[in-house]
């Protein structure tokens, strides 16, 4: 990075998104070029054996896509999966509804690869089977958002699982520090990264934790008062 700033954690995507796009507006047009001019292109082949192998992958998973020819188009698909998750896996979250997505998921990418239709040819431009590829990833993606929210028993920035929040009954409520309602972090079991292993479709991926060590930073409660 050319240079790093603090963002509110529920401003976060928004924030960096537009810091990225102002330093390189401003950064690239100085940087690349000069970078580019110093470099002296190799010979290129594609008889490379892993080139081989990622190519005859992608040519299957296009035929598997193009020889379905079901019934509904790829937008179909593509609009139950993101009602779902909009409806279970939004801002607010809850056991019950996490779960009850994550039983639906397995049904939507079955249906997909069963009933989708993708218009057109693989030997040219196709945006359609573009989309289609672009949301069979997003099926399996939804998936692994759901299992990490389910597991991730807190609320904490942009996750906020309604069952973890602020009470009247909490001390730092009756003390004034908060208010009911806001978010409740649990740093005792979930001070951590969840980073997920991708392992096959229908099958459960597999968490792994990264501990969050501070040494120079007390965490606190957040608090707007």
């Amino acid at each position: 990075e050319a240079n790093f700033s603090d963002h509110g954690a529920n401003r976060l995507g928004a924030s960096a998104l537009m810091q990225g796009l102002a330093d390189g507006y401003f950064v690239i047009p100085s940087t690349l070029p000069n970078y580019l001019a110093g470099q002296k292109p190799g010979s290129i082949t594609t008889e490379a054996p892993e080139f081989k192998q990622v190519e005859a992958e992608v040519r299957e998973r296009i035929g598997q896509i193009m020889s379905v020819q079901g019934t509904k188009p790829v937008d179909h698909f593509h609009r139950e999966l993101g009602m779902l998750m909009w409806d279970k896996c939004g801002m607010a979250r809850t056991e019950e509804g996490l779960k009850e997505a994550l039983a639906k998921i397995p049904a939507i990418r079955e249906a997909f690869w069963k009933d989708v239709r993708v218009p057109g040819s693989a030997d040219g431009t196709n945006m359609e089977l573009e989309k289609a590829w672009r949301v069979a990833d997003f099926i399996d993606f939804a998936e692994v958002m759901c299992y990490d929210a389910l597991t991730r028993e807190e609320s904490c920035g942009g996750h906020f699982r309604e069952e973890y929040q602020f009470t009247e009954a909490d001390e730092d409520v009756k003390s004034g520090y908060t208010n009911p309602g806001e978010a409740k972090r649990r740093d005792d079991g979930f001070c951590h990264v969840s980073a997920w292993e991708y392992t096959t479709p229908g099958e459960a991926p597999v968490l792994h934790k990264e501990s969050l060590v501070f040494e120079n930073v007390e965490l606190s409660v957040r608090s707007y008062k």
